[in-house]
C-alpha cells in the first residue's frame, strides 16, 4: 500500500464563488431574498437556486424561509461571519490589482530606430496624449539592433525598427512603409548625371553611411550584396541627422530614408540621385517580445501607429 497522502481537494470545489457569498451577505442586510437578488441584480428564483447550491456545496442549511422573510440559521450566520471576511479580502485584491493596472497605464516606454523617432513617433504620440493625457511617455532612441535589446531586456514596452525582418526573440506588425534615396550635394558631380546609377557603381563608391545596426545600413548591404557588396564607407555615423549634414555639407553622397529628406530635397540643399536595378525599400514595423502582445497605452500607441496613412 502506498504511503502516500491523498492529494488535497481544490479550494474552488470546496468555498462558494464570490458572487454566491455577497448574496449571502445580502441576505443577512435584509433579512429577505427577493430583496437581496434585486440588490445583486438576479431574480428572487436565481437567488434561491444560488443559495440552495451553496447549502449542499456546505453541507449544512444556512437560511430559514417563511411567509414573513428569510433568517440565517446559526450556522448561516457563521458562515456570513466568515464569507464577508472573503469579500472584504476580494475587494481589497481587487483595489489593489485596479492600482497595479492604473501604475502600469500611467507609464509607457517606447524605443524606437532613429528615422522612426525623428519622423513619425511624434505625431503618433501627439494623438496618444489626446486620447491618454495622464500617461508619462519616454522615448528611446537608437538603432533597430538596440530597439531589440532594451525590449527583450525589459527596458522597453514596444519598440519600432526599421530592418528587413522581425529581430529574433520579437513579434511585430508592419506600420508603414519607406523607401531609401540616394542624395547628395547639387555641388557633386552624381547630381548633374543624365543617366541613374547602377547597382555595381553605387555599391562600389564609398557613401556616408550609418552605423551597422541600424535598419538603413541592414536595408543597403542586403540589396547591394549580389552586386559585390558595399565598399568602405567614406563616413559612418550614429544617427540620420548626422549623415544628412555631411550630405548637405558636399562631403559626398548618401543614402537616406525618404521621411528624413523631404524638406532638403524641396529647398534643393539634397538632391536625388536615380538607381535602377536595385530596389531600396523596407517595412517599418512596430515590435514586442514574442507571446506578449501590448497592453494599456502600449496597445493604444500601436493602434494610433496603424491608423495613420504612411508611404
Amino acid at each position: 500500500m502506498s504511503s502516500e497522502p491523498s492529494p488535497p481537494v481544490p479550494l474552488s470545489h470546496r468555498v462558494p464563488d464570490l458572487g454566491a457569498l455577497e448574496l449571502l451577505l445580502a441576505v443577512a442586510r435584509h433579512g429577505s431574498l427577493g430583496r437581496a437578488a434585486r440588490e445583486v441584480g438576479i431574480t428572487q428564483p436565481a437567488a434561491s437556486s444560488r443559495i440552495r447550491s451553496m447549502e449542499r456545496q456546505l453541507g449544512v442549511a444556512l437560511v430559514d424561509r417563511s411567509p414573513r422573510g428569510s433568517r440565517l440559521t446559526d450556522a448561516g450566520a457563521l458562515v456570513t461571519d466568515w464569507a464577508r471576511r472573503i469579500v472584504e479580502a476580494a475587494e481589497a485584491f481587487d483595489a489593489g490589482a485596479q492600482a497595479l493596472r492604473g501604475r502600469r497605464d500611467s507609464r509607457l516606454r517606447v524605443a524606437a530606430s532613429m528615422t522612426i523617432a525623428e519622423y513619425l513617433l511624434p505625431g503618433w504620440l501627439i494623438a496618444l496624449r489626446g486620447d491618454r493625457p495622464d500617461t508619462a511617455v519616454s522615448l528611446m532612441a537608437g538603432n533597430s539592433a538596440a530597439v531589440a535589446e532594451r525590449l527583450l531586456a525589459d527596458e522597453a514596452d514596444l519598440g519600432f525598427v526599421e530592418g528587413l525582418a522581425v529581430p529574433e526573440g520579437l513579434d511585430g506588425a508592419v506600420v508603414a512603409r519607406d523607401r531609401l534615396v540616394v542624395v547628395a550635394a547639387p555641388s557633386h558631380v552624381w547630381a548633374r548625371r543624365r543617366r541613374p546609377l547602377d547597382p555595381g557603381e553605387l555599391a562600389a563608391t564609398p557613401l556616408i553611411l550609418r552605423e551597422r545596426g541600424s535598419g538603413t545600413r541592414q536595408v543597403l548591404d542586403s540589396a547591394l550584396s549580389a552586386h559585390g557588396g558595399l565598399a568602405q564607407p567614406l563616413l559612418e555615423l550614429a544617427s540620420t541627422t548626422a549623415v544628412k549634414a555631411a550630405a548637405v555639407s558636399g562631403a559626398g553622397p548618401a543614402v537616406l530614408s525618404e521621411l528624413a529628406i523631404a524638406e532638403e530635397l524641396a529647398s534643393r540643399r539634397l538632391v536625388e540621385v536615380p538607381v535602377e536595378g536595385v530596389l531600396l525599400r523596407r517595412d517599418l514595423r512596430a515590435v514586442w517580445p514574442t507571446g506578449h502582445r501590448p497592453t494599456g497605452p502600449a496597445r493604444d500607441l500601436l493602434s494610433l501607429t496603424r491608423a495613420t496613412p504612411t508611404g
